[in-house]
């Protein structure tokens, strides 16, 4: 009898099984059936979706033929999607040099529904199917050219002093003619979709852009793109963004508005800090608010136990954007709403349950991580709203490696220990021996970031990255700049040590330099004019805009005074043209 009862239960579990394949086989079958009864008569049975995926392959084999080819294929990608899906726009984002780091990169959520035949199909062409793709690469237009600077809303007009600063002839100088290998992706723009059609299926799709932005070939207009992902595409071997590119400001108020989908804790790091992605699948670095604009750095702390302040990630894209660097990626404040933009779209258990109320009713979390991760260092909400700074993503790691190098300059990062720079008074020729280093284009990006750093009262420079694939001649990437403007009334001078031993300077930065130490571009109003568009106005407390001009002219007196020891032409770099020296009249 029990072997009688076992067999029974083998059959009904053999049973259950096959039932459930046959379920699941019909809902993969359905949507299908459901096309086929949709058709006209007399129009053929078979899908378009093979035809379109055998026409779109050969663009996706050009694609990933060569480098940032991923990058070609995710913003135009053909066939029965029409646009995107969301995994390959996600994998184009990473702000950390770990690739482990960004765990919502790799998302595995629903793809959107298959869409509609594009508009503007050849005469007798299954509107599904994309056009024979031209063989020949075009790169999207990645600067418009000097039309006059692009500004935040409100600051354009013969009044503003960004507007005269940015017509200058010193912020004029165009870059070199960008070849392919200059570009950080070579963007195939053969591959058509049409992202009308996926709005059409999906009500929910964020749609960007008026109704025309589609040419008359049935092409999708630039414009169309996220404007993260057109931000990427700027990525040059000199710039991360250019002077004209459009896509910044959208970027920034994008930064302020997009609606938050998912949030999720970064790995690594001293201090909490959240990925959060947007509805557009854009993503961005959180900073959470810590210190009121008032507070000082308390002076008992060390440097590597500062607060990272929300605000000083602001502060730094606005200051290296008006010197002309370029070098920081879009930074943008806004208030956030605990409950409903953190708590309840996170999928990060150990988030979710570090949330608590406090015992003034407000909303309050701490999140794990190094330091001031605890209830006595909660991040507490008025009554769930917070304020902090949301940092765009660079591109993937996937798609555009990135090299991190230790600062020689590096601090000892211990209580007692002294970093050899700071007893050895010749380091710097000791450094100059060393590649990179040991070409001028490396060591004058050093002598920028220390400037940079100086103004903003940043001792936190421990590492520098750089993209890969332009190797040792590009730019210094300026990242992590949380723990700057911490003290307002006492200057660093530990930092201009790097300037100060070698004694060099590009003589672009100079020429600026001396041009924002003057009354018609002083820096500090600058700064005020360029923060007062940010959503968290006022960004930064006044006395820290006064510290700006004041460090500006002990920077000045630094390289006089190396100067008058070794003469300009061994100091001063030169980096322009004859015609650009004559326009800047220097």
């Amino acid at each position: 009898m029990k072997m009688i009862l076992v067999r029974r239960f083998r059959v009904l579990i053999l049973m259950a099984f096959l039932a459930a394949c046959a379920l699941h086989l019909v809902l993969d079958l359905l949507p299908k059936l459901e096309r086929s009864a949709a058709r006209p008569s007399g129009e053929p049975g078979c899908s378009c979706a093979q035809p379109a995926a055998e026409a779109a392959a050969p663009g996706w084999a050009q694609a990933r033929g060569h480098p940032g080819g991923e990058l070609a294929a995710a913003a135009s990608a053909a066939g029965d999607a029409g646009w995107p899906n969301k995994h390959t726009l996600r994998i184009l984002q990473d702000f950390s040099s770990d690739p482990s780091s960004n765990l919502t990169s790799h998302s595995l959520e629903k793809l959107p529904p298959a869409a509609e035949p594009a508009e503007g199909a050849a005469p007798g062409q299954d509107p599904g199917v994309p056009r024979p793709p031209n063989r020949a690469r075009r790169p999207l237009p990645r600067d418009p050219g000097p039309r006059g600077p692009v500004l935040p809303p409100g600051l354009s007009g013969d009044g503003s002093l960004l507007t005269r600063l940015f017509q200058h002839p010193l912020y004029q100088v165009p870059i070199p003619p960008l070849t392919e290998g200059d570009v950080l992706f070579n963007v195939n723009s053969d591959i058509r979709f049409n992202p009308k059609a996926a709005t059409a299926e999906n009500p929910d799709w964020p749609h960007e852009g008026p109704e025309d932005e589609f040419l008359p070939t049935g092409e999708a207009a630039v414009d169309s793109y996220p404007n993260w992902l057109k931000f990427h595409i700027g990525i040059n071997r000199y710039e991360l963004y250019s002077r004209h590119n459009p896509a910044v400001e959208a970027l920034l108020r994008d930064l302020g508005t997009q609606k938050i989908t998912s949030v999720a804790m970064k790995s690594g790091g001293t201090q909490l800090k959240l990925i959060m992605t947007f509805q557009n699948y854009g993503q961005a670095l959180f900073k959470p608010m810590k210190q009121t604009r008032e507070q000082e750095t308390p002076p008992d702390f060390f440097y590597f136990s500062d607060y990272e302040r929300h605000n000083a990630e602001i502060a730094a894209f606005h200051l290296d954007r008006i010197l002309d660097f370029r070098r920081v990626p879009p930074v943008a404040g806004r208030l956030v709403n605990m409950t409903k933009e953190i708590r309840d779209v996170t999928r990060d258990k150990k988030l979710w349950r570090t949330f608590f109320i406090s015992p003034a009713n407000n909303v309050c979390f701490y999140g794990e991580c190094s330091y001031y991760c605890s209830t006595e260092h909660a991040l507490c909400g008025k009554p769930d709203q917070i304020e902090g700074s949301l940092a765009a993503f660079l591109p993937d790691l996937s798609l555009a490696k990135r090299k991190t190098w230790r600062n020689p300059w590096r601090r000892s990062y211990h209580k007692r220990k002294k970093a050899e720079w700071e007893v050895d008074p010749d380091y710097c020729e000791e450094v100059k021996q060393t590649p990179p280093y040991d070409s001028n284009h490396r060591i004058l990006d050093v002598m920028d970031m220390t400037i940079f750093d100086f103004l903003m009262g940043n001792m936190d420079r421990h590492h520098y990255e750089t993209f890969e694939k332009f190797g040792n001649d590009t730019f210094i990437i300026h990242l992590d700049n949380g723990r700057g403007f911490g003290k307002h009334s006492h200057d660093e001078l530990s930092i201009l040590v790097p300037l100060q031993q070698c004694c060099r300077i590009r003589r672009s930065t100079y020429l600026r330099l001396q041009l924002l130490a003057q009354e018609e571009h002083r820096l500090s109003l600058l700064m005020a004019e360029s923060l007062r568009a940010d959503r968290v106005a006022p960004v930064l407390f006044q006395p820290h805009l006064e510290a700006l001009d004041r460090r500006l002219r002990i920077v000045l007196r630094a390289v006089g005074v190396c100067v008058e020891k070794d003469g300009l032409h061994s100091v001063v770099e030169d980096d322009l043209g004859p015609e650009h020296r004559a326009a800047a009249g220097r």
